[in-house]
């Protein structure tokens, strides 16, 4: 039996610190997040960071002998708590695992309310790492020079960072439902397809499956609605134009490029476009899996409780081999409620500085190590960990390794 494990965090119900009554803890905390090992394998967990998150300000303390990391002078306020580290093939087996698969443990608990001194338990996950997986997403959009908006330029990067050439025809890359009021809640999912055991598809696309398509280690995919230099009269937007492959907009709006590839649509939920429906203020989701099932096939439903309008495609949870989250960032800040990845998809989020959008920020894997020669991303299966937000950084560009 596989022993990789996919545990749910229990997140606190309050989001935002100015939810949260102090009256009775106004004074700085002492806390202990102790760290739980999987089910199944030994897990030495003394010697790891551990951190407390608030905004932009964090937080680290290092585990102890006994898995306990100790955090002082901590205020009341709602935190977001995290923890990962790898592990080799050869210490997985000798932990327990029946797999010679390099792992990954990763424990997150998102918006956890901290009123007082306590301890606070922090379940670890373990999966496996993996080859290719989501490198950056632009979906801001931007203002032109003429301050106008401008979404032609946004697009997905995918990324190899194991050692070998990897093969990505075939891949599918789906589009998270979006809609203003979440049409499914994860708790609505949870009762009705089991738990973590379905998402909510809008739009799903395919890199074509006719030949191979090679990627070497280190190597990108970069997959736009637009495979044009859009540098013209916008400094804020990026020149496409050596895409691997265009969504191509079959609608006229956007320009294509005839020298890019296109990739293969195989589900739309919306009549009039044809491009990937990246909402430029979030929520935007990206998956990517592979599957031999006719997707045809997969049920669609419509918004909770509702018999017509726009279906949505429920995809299995079981085939996703990696998946981002940027959620919306309002005026009150994010709300994690409104999530429509599970957490062992993503336990975590990211998001732009812009409440609306068109600001040209484009969210990217922080840089990890170089490993023969090439680079290795930050992958711990959370967003809030793995991603940051740049207005600067382009297509097939990610920060340098600091030591």
């Amino acid at each position: 039996m596989n022993k990789f494990l996919y545990l749910i965090p229990i997140a606190g119900l309050l989001l935002f610190s100015g939810c949260v009554d102090f009256n009775d803890a106004t004074t700085a905390s002492s806390v202990t997040v102790r760290l739980l090992a999987p089910d199944g394998i030994t897990v030495d967990l003394s010697n790891h960071p551990v951190t407390m998150q608030l905004g932009s300000q964090t937080t680290t303390a290092l585990s102890d002998e006994n898995g306990q990391a100790v955090f002082q002078n901590i205020v009341p306020d709602v935190y977001d708590i995290s923890t990962s580290w790898s592990m080799t093939s050869d210490e997985y087996l000798a932990s327990g695992g029946d797999e010679a698969v390099a792992i990954t443990l990763s424990g997150s608990l998102n918006s956890q309310m901290i009123k007082g001194n306590g301890m606070i338990d922090l379940q670890l996950n373990a999966f496996p790492n993996r080859d290719i997986i989501i490198g950056k997403v632009y979906y801001a959009g931007s203002k032109d020079n003429n301050n106008k908006t401008y979404m032609a330029g946004k697009y997905i990067e995918l990324f190899n960072q194991s050692e070998d050439t990897v093969d990505v025809s075939g891949l599918y890359i789906g589009m998270t439902e979006s809609e203003s009021t979440q049409a499914w809640t994860l708790t609505n999912l949870n009762d009705t397809f089991g738990y973590q055991q379905a998402i909510l598809l809008k739009q799903i696309y395919r890199i074509p499956a006719d030949e191979p398509y090679y990627v070497a280690p280190g190597g990108t995919v970069l997959i736009c609605n637009s495979a044009t230099d859009h540098t013209d009269g916008n400094d804020n937007e990026n020149d496409l134009r050596d895409a691997d492959f265009e969504v191509k907009d079959t609608q006229g709006n956007y320009q294509n490029n005839p020298n890019v590839p296109a990739m293969e649509m195989i589900y739309q939920i919306y009549n009039g476009t044809s491009i990937m429906n990246l909402v430029q203020s979030g929520p935007t989701g990206v998956v990517i899996f592979r599957t031999d099932e006719n997707i045809s096939n997969w049920r669609k439903v419509y918004k909770y409780g509702y018999t017509t309008g726009l279906q949505f495609v429920v995809c299995p949870t079981d085939i996703i081999q990696d998946g981002m989250e940027a959620l919306r960032n309002k005026t009150t800040g994010t709300d994690p409620t409104t999530k429509r990845l599970h957490d062992n998809i993503d336990a975590g989020y990211t998001y732009i500085n812009a409440a609306s959008g068109w600001n040209a920020e484009v969210v990217y894997r922080k840089t990890k190590s170089v490993q023969n020669g090439h680079k290795v991303l930050v992958d711990t299966n959370n967003s809030s960990n793995d991603f940051q937000v740049s207005s600067t950084i382009k297509p097939r560009e990610y920060d340098d390794y600091e030591e």
